[in-house]
């Protein structure tokens, strides 16, 4: 088969494909990634083949116009996907509508439209058996739809979009089509006519849909076709480091608040230097992740301190006792795959739902960013390092993960949900 990957150049969601699109090629599958220009060393490094396509326009050169270099932007989910946040029967289909049509001229438009016309180009040149995009990535669905192609999403966090799109649907049901009643459909069923077809609901939602989380903090639309997969930890290009090689004299924990922070330049949404002060004089090896714009900031580092600009989690979190992170799907489910427990922070996007769950899972706990002080995360680590039972639910969470099928055995199935008449 030939399978196009794409999605929108936020790397840490192309690094969430990469393995499964190692699988599909090792398997013998023609496999190529197809994205904006300024992915293509992200995309080669990872050792598959780039094809950019569209130009290098995205959303963070408008944040950064807007907002400046090192902002932070408004935290949580963004309309209309905040509904899911709420209780079902506080959800109003006008509240979805007008959220919709704020994302799609605000975010949807501008993801996808510097990179829609070409890659449905380049899938009618290519001719693809199966496209995977991310679901923000609209334009994997359109390029599919150009060419009757399979497709399907591979989510990067909690499906917030596909609930959304449920709530929106659900509320819908029976009432007459009007003008502007489907913003979302108005928009992609433009692009899905321009290339002679209409819009059908898989362009929001795929016709089924991948997910790296463990079960128990996966958060699905009750009425889409979704397939878990092993979670593979890639960060990109990483050394592992000498002092790495001998197993920690104190408690190893560690430190990381992401790599799209780094990747943006953007401020931490927590205070670096009040975690260090109040975590100062415990007997632990606290290993910190932290940019080199931050360290220069710092005024103090503790003697149980080491400052690192990056590590591979895969490397530093099996010899860790707990973790402290943003709440990111790659942190949070390398840390899970590893019985780590966990101290979320949380703070932009499913950030919150994610920690919630995972607290309600009892393998961490979660504080939200903005209420996160130096003396809360202590005391939280604490508690982390003391109570065996955070351990066990965190190994609960490794057996969970260790019975998910692994990208090599998903090929077959993906193989098979591909009809014979369009390979």
């Amino acid at each position: 088969m030939r399978i196009l990957f794409t999605c929108y150049p936020e790397r840490t969601h192309f690094l969430l494909m990469a393995p499964l699109a190692w699988a599909l090629r090792t398997a013998g599958h023609e496999v190529r990634v197809a994205c904006q220009p300024k992915m293509t060393d992200a995309i080669t490094q990872a050792g598959l083949t780039a094809v950019p396509v569209g130009s290098d326009r995205d959303l963070w050169q408008v944040f950064g116009r807007l907002k400046g270099a090192g902002a932070r932007l408004r935290p949580g989910l963004a309309e209309p996907y905040d509904a899911v946040e709420r209780r079902p029967e506080d959800i109003t289909l006008e509240s979805l509508r007008e959220g919709y049509r704020v994302r799609i001229e605000a975010a949807h438009k501008m993801t996808n439209a510097p990179l829609a016309g070409a890659l449905a180009e380049y899938a009618r040149h290519w001719r693809p058996d199966l496209v995977i995009w991310e679901p923000l990535t609209f334009a994997g669905a359109i390029a599919a739809k150009a060419v009757g192609a399979a497709h399907a999403r591979m989510l990067i966090g909690a499906d917030v979009y596909g609930l959304t799109r449920h709530h929106f649907l659900r509320l819908r049901s029976g009432q007459p089509a009007t003008e502007g009643g489907d913003p979302l459909a108005e928009w992609l069923g433009g692009y899905a006519r321009k290339y002679g077809g209409e819009f059908t609901e898989d362009m929001v939602t795929g016709q089924f849909s991948i997910d790296l989380l463990p079960p128990s903090l996966q958060v699905h639309a009750p009425d889409l076709d979704y397939r878990s997969l092993r979670f593979t930890p890639y960060g990109g290009p990483a050394v592992v480091p000498r002092w790495l090689w001998e197993p920690p004299r104190r408690p190893r924990v560690a430190l990381t608040l992401g790599l799209t922070v780094s990747d943006h330049g953007l401020a931490y949404p927590v205070d670096v230097q009040d975690i260090l002060d109040a975590v100062g004089d415990l007997d632990i090896e606290l290993v910190a992740t932290v940019s080199d714009a931050v360290r220069q900031r710092l005024k103090r580092i503790p003697d149980n301190a080491r400052l690192v600009p990056y590590v591979p989690m895969q490397a530093l979190l099996p010899t860790c006792a707990a973790v402290i992170h943003h709440a990111g799907v790659g942190t949070l489910t390398t840390a899970a795959l590893y019985g780590v427990p966990q101290l979320a922070l949380p703070w932009d996007v499913d950030q919150p739902l994610l920690s919630a769950r995972l607290a309600a899972h009892g393998a961490g706990l979660t504080t939200h960013a903005t209420r996160a002080t130096g003396p809360g995360v202590r005391e939280s680590l604490l508690r982390l390092l003391t109570d065996e039972a955070f351990r066990r639910r965190a190994h609960d969470l490794r057996e969970e993960l260790a019975a998910v099928p692994h990208a090599n055995s998903l090929v077959r199935e993906l193989e098979e949900r591909v009809p014979a008449g369009i390979r």
